[in-house]
């Protein structure tokens, strides 16, 4: 630890590497209700990518762990540290570099923040589409865990937004991967392997991101249906209508009143819509013109009832956006309401009512109640496990799991594994991928430094 300490201090400022006490508990764990916060050796705060580089090289030569950590908004314990290890905190690597508004690219540190790009497109007309519900999350962290989130139905996850990355490797090395380009066919995709492995094969220290035109214009909808299963059959059939909705998530009818009493949202439905509504669907659209529009309202408006809407709800501007935000705090309600954990499964989008009748099957043959909400449209569904008893919970975790994973699914759509949800990937993924993803796993990383404890033991 001496070595270590002295080490580090020849790379950054000592008000750059906290020891001990000095560590706050926020750098122990980040937001996953199951994980047990850690308190590691140190935590390294470096300013650029030669730093990163000299403690990687450190950590690499002492056989240190090291856990890259953005901003702390995961939902896996993906940034978890080991206790004989650093956490190499990414916060003060948060310039954007660069707005290329020729190539319609931005490039930008790991550190930088969802909610400062964002202020930094809005004023030329441009936008960062991916807001996986957590503005203050970093680029970094989305990276690592392939965010997705409300708007994936339109622009799709982190991974259709990023051109290419510098990455650090274990040893120090720095590779550079694609560019300002849009396609290129040459050897491996490096930056797609790096996107979604949570800090166990490299860490960014750049990325380059597609940007697009902002629309000016945007409408809410929200339009209640008599059971979920009307809602799915409904989502299908608004995606190949041409409207093209930034938005489609499903929320149950007791979800919807919890979700906007949290922001204070008074939607105006009357009593008799309220009693017969068993879901909502909330979809959001938007365009460059007004009149395009309103001709998108009127179409999918005049559609969802011929689909068995019971009524139609165009939200006045401030109570559409607050109808979201609330959709996007959902996380937030659950925990305060005391979930015990959280699945973010997905499957293909047809298959969505069968599932959830497959898991309110499982909760009841466990005594246990899951809440559910989701991203309709990509078919990502969210779930929030009400099960003090962590037997029973387990048992639950693991039949909903697999139940989704049977209909064709994946155990995480975009919240990653972490080491929250590794015993349920390593009981249920192919075996023979596991040994493959390992197998690339020592080839970035010989002496399994980063991050270990995520994805494997």
């Amino acid at each position: 630890m001496a070595d270590l300490e002295a080490r580090l201090l020849d790379v950054l400022a000592p008000q750059h590497v906290d020891l001990g006490d000095a560590i706050r508990d926020d750098y122990t764990h980040d937001e996953a209700l199951t994980a047990t916060p850690v308190r590691p050796l140190a935590v390294v705060r470096p300013g650029s990518s030669a730093d990163v580089v000299a403690i990687l090289r450190i950590c690499d030569e002492l056989r240190v762990p090291v856990t890259a950590r953005g901003a702390g908004t995961g939902l896996s314990g993906g940034c978890t540290p080991r206790a004989d290890g650093i956490v190499l905190a990414l916060e003060r690597m948060n310039s954007i570099v660069e707005i290329d508004t020729e190539n319609h690219v931005a490039v930008v540190e790991p550190g930088v923040s969802l909610d400062q790009l964002d202020a930094e497109l809005a004023p030329l007309g441009l936008v960062y589409p991916v807001y996986p519900g957590e503005y203050s999350a970093s680029l970094g962290g989305n990276v690592a865990t392939n965010a997705g989130g409300m708007r994936a139905v339109k622009y799709g996850v982190t991974r259709h937004q990023v051109l290419g990355l510098v990455g650090v490797l274990a040893n120090g090395d720095v590779i550079r991967t694609g560019g300002k380009f849009v396609k290129a066919t040459t050897g491996y995709d490096l930056t797609q392997l790096i996107i979604g492995s949570e800090g166990t094969l490299a860490v960014v220290t750049e990325a380059v991101l597609k940007i697009y035109p902002r629309p000016a214009h945007g409408a809410t909808l929200l339009v209640p249906f008599v059971s979920v299963d009307a809602v799915a059959s409904a989502v299908p059939r608004i995606v190949r209508s041409g409207v093209n909705p930034l938005v489609l998530e499903y929320v149950d009818g007791g979800g919807l009143a919890t979700l906007a009493a949290n922001v204070g949202l008074d939607l105006g439905i009357s009593a008799e819509v309220q009693a017969a509504a068993g879901a909502y669907l909330i979809v959001a659209l938007e365009q460059h013109t007004e009149a395009r529009l309103d001709e998108d309202v009127a179409i999918l408006a005049a559609q969802v009832v011929d689909l068995g809407a019971i009524d139609v709800f165009v939200l006045p501007p401030h109570s559409g956006a607050l109808l979201l935000e609330a959709r996007e705090k959902a996380f937030w309600v659950v925990k305060a309401l005391g979930a015990n954990d959280i699945v973010d499964v997905v499957v293909p989008r047809a298959s969505v009512p069968q599932y959830l009748k497959t898991v309110n099957a499982i909760a009841a043959e466990n005594a246990s109640f899951v809440s559910a909400a989701g991203h309709a449209g990509d078919g990502n569904i969210h779930l929030s496990v009400f099960q003090p008893d962590d037997v029973v919970r387990h048992r639950v975790m693991h039949a909903i799991i697999s139940a989704g994973v049977g209909m064709g699914g994946a155990i995480s759509a975009e919240h990653g594994i972490g080491k929250e949800k590794k015993q349920y990937f390593l009981e249920l993924e192919d075996p023979n991928k596991i040994a493959l993803m390992r197998r690339i796993k020592a080839a970035f990383d010989p002496n399994g430094i980063l991050n270990p404890g995520t994805l494997f033991d």
